[in-house]
């Protein structure tokens, strides 16, 4: 399996980084030993010193697609999750700065948390998906699927022009504004319509 992350799907988190908006999606991967074992803790990598956090919404594929029609696009996944997409911040800049590929900031062991909670689409109002992180409490990212600048739908056709999307591949759907740096001992939990998703603790 492969796990796909979208970026700069939400406007307001490519402003808070002085990014332009995209035309397009623009996408990356993942390796499947960037997952972080369900109940581990992450643990801050010494190459880094600013991770940071970025909660995503997750499309779980359940078909073999390729050059998907966008309007069939709805059949190729059936559950949604959350997760985490860890980048080392200090680590892309550089990279961006440089020209440079950004596997070393984003595709590290253990940078992406998968929910154990995935929510059968049917459940759900695709349009308006309501989901949040919270630090030690505190809510520090708040995001609904309507503020994507490209739909689920979107997203599936696009990818699968350039790659066969394969049953169990993972599409982490972009972050909202308000990422931000984790330190030792935070504890992170992500909540899916208001049911929990996911604890992490930093260490």
């Amino acid at each position: 399996m492969k796990i796909i992350c979208i970026g700069r799907n939400y406007a307001n988190h490519a402003k808070e980084l002085n990014n332009p908006i995209p035309k397009e999606p623009l996408f990356f991967l993942k390796p499947d030993s960037s997952i972080l074992p369900k109940r581990n803790p992450f643990y801050i990598p010494n190459f880094t010193n600013e991770v940071h956090f970025e909660v995503e919404l997750i499309l779980k594929i359940c078909r073999l697609g390729k050059n998907i029609n966008e309007k069939f696009a709805d059949t190729y996944y059936n559950e949604i999750g959350l997760g985490i997409d860890f980048t080392a911040r200090d680590i892309q800049d550089q990279c961006k700065k440089n020209g440079h590929p950004w596997e070393k900031a984003k595709a590290f062991d253990q940078s992406a948390v998968v929910s154990s909670l995935f929510i059968e689409k049917e459940l759900l109002d695709l349009t308006k998906i309501n989901f949040r992180l919270e630090k030690n409490n505190r809510v520090v990212q708040q995001g609904n699927s309507s503020d994507m600048l490209f739909n689920f739908n979107q997203l599936i056709s696009y990818v699968s022009k350039y790659m066969t999307l394969k049953i169990g591949d993972l599409i982490f759907t972009g972050t909202p504004a308000g990422v931000g740096k984790v330190e030792i001992g935070d504890e992170l939990v992500g909540y899916l319509e208001n049911k929990k998703a996911f604890t992490t603790r930093i260490k």
